[in-house]
């Protein structure tokens, strides 16, 4: 295997594994993804091989692989090699390494999309089945839809984001490419450590960006998109046009506000130390972040505040919006003429979605008149990726009707796991997988089983005080909502264990869950809401503090 300082063929590949040692590796592949062939982006850790970013005097050899890497092997895929990206993980083009361009596999006149170049490519030239990514601004999403494949972005805290050189630490998360739908929502059960996620099989409420919302975009993504929605309409969903003000005001805040200052906290030391080994365009936006204030990333810190809650209202009355991916797709020389327009330009319609907290579904739609796909994005918060899915499937016409009866059999199967005498318990907030708690529920041996929601018939309050923070659900008879869930199981002792560290006024009671179950659960004490925060249209913690 090489890596670094030599490309391997045509810029895609920075590292790679023999073709006999792949084929050897997949003959002998065990358990659910056995035998699927996969890349990671050179921002996330490999065990024994460098991680660069693309800048081969940056980093070094990774002492252990990244979870997300870790849980595909252990699921049985395997691992074929590291693959290009733009430099530090800045860019939406793919022209940004020293390593080449990747070529996009439709016309290699046209940008492949960044900054998860090389993964896109491998995947949509059927180098591997699925790639790693990551994505901040849209680097999940736009490489999918230049490259015509399938890009899965979950929310941040989602997924594990350990092992990555971070772009934003705050906002960064792992993506996956792929070529159908159901092949990343396979990989994502694995990574996520739960069922695969079920489509919706109810109506699906889908907003589109009104017309004064689409002047980005050149003609031609006007027509294939208008042409991909059409499908939407064939298929009986409701669909309604919405106006995208407080979503571009929230995407500017990434590169026209103090977000960039996060770059310049991880690699702004590096480019001072090595000017001539960067990119001079990713090193004048990284170090650019020097000009901003504290006093400039609390102002920006409540703007968005106040843009999530106008976004959260939007997705009251809306499912999922689908939006193209991106407005065009550049040629190589319109980038080189102007590097930082052109990029600016790709990420109208992705800059906000991680500042806000959504998941995304990147989907390729209808071919346009030129033949490059018309890229489209299903975004809602994650307590709606059944409807995600469900609108992702609609529009590439992909059956997966299967992976419903997978879903389910998975779901009960994991909730059988363990035995009659463990516990199920139901946890909201800081005991969810990801976040600082969930701990707690691991050390004692609790199994993840399910990721679900309230009956609708609670309201979710955020508790004053802390650190942490913490959040209660209140049962009540009308007003009531859905809430998202984890279900874990737990043996006896765990379970009593983990009840006395309770502080109140929080309690362990009886939740009722949405299929109509009954289990223990994080509750309120009478009279204990005094002074919290009613938080109900968040729809969950995760959504809520991702906001």
């Amino acid at each position: 295997m090489s890596h670094g300082g030599s490309v391997l063929g045509d810029a895609v590949w920075l590292a790679r594994l023999a073709d006999d040692d792949v084929a050897a590796a997949v003959a002998t592949a065990n358990g659910p993804l056995a035998g699927l062939t996969f890349a990671v982006k050179d921002n996330i850790d490999v065990e024994g091989l460098p991680t660069t970013a693309a800048c081969p005097t940056y980093g070094g050899v990774a002492e252990r692989s990244a979870t997300a890497v870790s849980r595909l092997v252990d699921a049985g895929a395997v691992y074929v090699g590291k693959t290009n990206m733009d430099q530090f993980a800045t860019g939406l083009v793919g022209t940004r390494s020293p390593h080449g361009t990747p070529p996009n596999p439709f016309d290699p006149a046209l940008v492949p999309g960044g900054s998860s170049s090389g993964s896109a490519v491998a995947v949509a030239r059927g180098d591997v089945d699925v790639a790693l990514g990551t994505d901040t601004a849209g680097s999940g999403r736009v490489p999918a839809a230049m490259c015509g494949i399938v890009g899965f972005k979950p929310a941040p805290g989602e997924w594990p984001a350990d092992g990555v050189v971070p772009a934003c630490k705050t906002l960064d998360t792992v993506s996956v490419f792929t070529t159908t739908i159901g092949m990343a929502l396979r990989v994502d059960a694995v990574v996520r450590d739960a069922a695969p996620i079920a489509p919706a099989a109810g109506a699906v409420r889908v907003g589109c960006a009104a017309p004064p919302w689409l002047a980005a975009c050149d003609d031609v993504t006007l027509d294939g998109l208008a042409r991909s929605l059409e499908v939407l309409d064939e298929r009986g969903l409701d669909r309604c046009g919405i106006e995208l003000g407080a979503l571009f005001e929230a995407g500017d805040l990434l590169y026209d506000g103090p977000w960039i200052a996060e770059r310049t906290a991880v690699v702004g030391d590096f480019i001072d130390a090595h000017p001539d080994d960067v990119d001079p365009v990713v090193r004048d936006i990284v170090l650019d972040g020097r000009r901003w204030s504290a006093v400039d990333a609390f102002r920006a810190r409540y703007r968005l505040e106040e843009l999530a809650a106008e976004v959260d209202q939007l997705f009251g009355g809306i499912d999922v919006l689908v939006l193209p991916t991106v407005p065009m797709v550049p040629t190589l020389d319109a980038v080189a003429a102007d590097p930082i327009g052109v990029n600016r330009a790709l990420g109208r319609y992705t800059n906000a979605v991680n500042l806000l907290g959504l998941a995304v579904l990147a989907v390729p739609g209808v071919l346009r008149a030129d033949g490059v796909p018309t890229g489209l994005s299903v975004i809602a918060p994650p307590r709606r990726w059944p409807e995600i899915v469900a609108v992702g499937a609609a529009l590439c016409g992909e059956d997966l009707s299967p992976l419903r009866a997978e879903s389910a059999a998975a779901s009960g199967a994991s909730s059988r796991s363990g035995g009659p005498d463990r516990i199920e318990l139901a946890v909201v907030g800081a005991h969810l997988s990801g976040f600082p708690l969930n701990e707690r529920l691991t050390s004692r041996g609790a199994q993840f089983v399910e990721r679900t929601s309230t009956a609708a018939a609670y309201r979710f309050h955020e508790l004053p005080g802390g650190p942490p923070r913490r959040p209660a659900l209140e049962r009540v008879d009308t007003g009531g909502a859905a809430i998202e869930v984890e279900v874990w199981s737990l043996d006896p002792d765990g379970f009593a264990r983990l009840t006395v560290e309770v502080p109140p006024p929080l309690a362990i009671g009886t939740v009722v869950l949405a299929d109509g179950r009954s289990v223990k659960g994080f509750v309120c004490e009478l009279g204990g809401l005094t002074g919290a925060v009613d938080i109900t249209a968040s729809g969950g913690w995760r959504a809520h503090t991702h906001s």
